[in-house]
């Protein structure tokens, strides 16, 4: 009952478009397929000690309290689930997504294979890699399907592949390399700002609707004191994007707001739902809303920012809503991935770099040693060819260097914290925990 539950899974690498060496892993989150799933989804979940964070002394409970928050969440959860269709879409999604990629590489002169790796969920991390050996892949690009790099998201994942790879003795001589965060790439920017610009076309005046972009939170510490890059990544997309849309003639107003905090700490501001308010008493009454750090749909876009922040909306006096669908299959976005794949294979050949600043490709036995995050001492500009980037004169600081788990020490001060005056013990025996969305506070997907 108390160990990580593992279904029977389909056969993970989607169809190639021809035999050769060369693999994809895509990075994900992971969902429940239906409603029979839930709960061991939630306990694979909270399992997950860089989730569910106890002081050193407590951490025999564990495994026992992310079952007991499984079960009593369980019948909540499934409610949500029911309401966006009994399940989550993003392991469809993601395999379409890799079929779709291996078909633009193809166009390119390229043969691979995509496998998908899920976090809580399956295809587990060591499904993906049994398929990868068993496949004999020689070659193997790593793509973390979340646009942004963050410590909690493509960090976790990366963290627990680094330990099943190097685990494996025939894995260790596959040749691989990261791909980080992809948030300045041109063809992605270009792919959200046609999305919001078809949904800002359906208003009378498609220059008066506030685009109001919605990334998930982190908390605040986060940033300031573990040096995570995902704040200063998500502002620099909307400002590329923002670019883009200007120079296609759009001037509309907009915002970055940040979904789902959970907890006593400070998370980054301003909150989606305050802002809507915010918003509405302002006398905005177009809203065009980007899920901005989303590329599949699940229960945070479906029904977090569909059911709730439209019912919010209503309420503040919102009188025109469009949401932007996330990137999915769109062929222009589809065609930048396989350009991000291309593009970084010469670096199998090259030394491994020595930190993941800025998105650059590494390889997998680095991004997750004792690297240094550097502050942002570097402006890019979106022009309409390429990335322009400027020095800036003068010193800047570096951020704390960042492990995985050092990472996590955030969130353990909480813990600590809502252990020392009962919150957490409480909440969970009472039943007053949120949905199983609002405790997440690492997902992105």
């Amino acid at each position: 009952m108390l160990e990580k539950v593992t279904p029977q899974t389909p056969p993970l690498a989607t169809p190639a478009a021809g035999e050769g060496d060369l693999g994809i892993l895509l990075l994900n989150l992971g969902g429940p397929d239906n409603l029979d799933d839930v709960e061991p989804f939630l306990y694979n979940l909270f399992a997950d000690p860089e989730i569910l964070t106890v002081p050193s002394w407590l951490r025999w409970l564990n495994k026992p309290l992310a079952w007991v928050i499984a079960t009593s969440r369980a019948p909540v959860s499934r409610e949500g689930y029911a309401s966006i269709g009994g399940g989550s879409p993003q392991l469809s999604t993601t395999r379409e997504q890799g079929r779709l990629l291996c078909e633009a590489l193809a166009r390119r002169g390229v043969d691979a294979k995509t496998y998908v790796a899920m976090r809580y969920w399956t295809p587990f991390t060591e499904d993906a890699l049994a398929a990868v050996k068993a496949d004999g892949i020689e070659r193997l690009v790593v793509l973390p399907l979340y646009p942004q790099y963050s410590i909690s998201t493509s960090g976790s994942s990366l963290r627990v592949l680094e330990r099943e790879f190097y685990a494996d003795q025939a894995l260790r001589q596959v040749r691989n390399v990261v791909i980080p965060a992809w948030y300045n790439r041109e063809g992605y920017v270009s792919a959200l700002a046609r999305l919001i610009i078809e949904k800002c076309e359906r208003f009378p005046d498609a220059q008066t609707p506030h685009i109001f972009f919605s990334a998930h939170g982190l908390p605040k510490a986060y940033i300031e004191s573990l040096g995570d890059p995902y704040k200063d990544q998500t502002e620099a997309t909307v400002t590329f994007v923002m670019n883009r849309m200007r120079q296609l003639g759009y001037q509309n107003d907009h915002t970055l707001a940040f979904q789902s905090k959970v907890g006593p700490v400070e998370w980054l501001k301003p909150y989606t739902d305050d802002k809507i308010r915010e918003l509405g008493a302002s006398g905005v009454e177009e809203l065009v809303v980007v899920p901005i750090s989303f590329v599949s749909e699940h229960i945070e876009t479906l029904e977090e920012i569909d059911e709730e922040y439209y019912e919010v909306a209503v309420e503040a006096g919102i009188k025109g809503w469009e949401r932007v669908p996330a990137l999915g299959l769109a062929p222009d976005f589809i065609d930048d991935l396989a350009e991000a794949v291309v593009e970084v294979l010469p670096k199998m050949e090259e030394p491994p770099k020595s930190d993941i600043n800025e998105g650059r490709p590494v390889s997998l036995r680095v991004v997750n040693d004792l690297v240094q995050l550097r502050g942002k001492n570097e402006e890019i500009e979106y022009g309409p060819v390429r990335y322009e980037v400027r020095r800036r004169v003068g010193l800047t600081p570096q951020a704390e260097l960042v492990n995985g788990r050092i990472a996590m020490s955030a969130i353990t001060v909480a813990s600590i914290a809502s252990y020392a005056d009962g919150t957490l013990f409480a909440t969970v025996l009472d039943g007053r925990i949120p949905k199983f969305f609002e405790l997440l506070p690492f997902l992105t997907y």
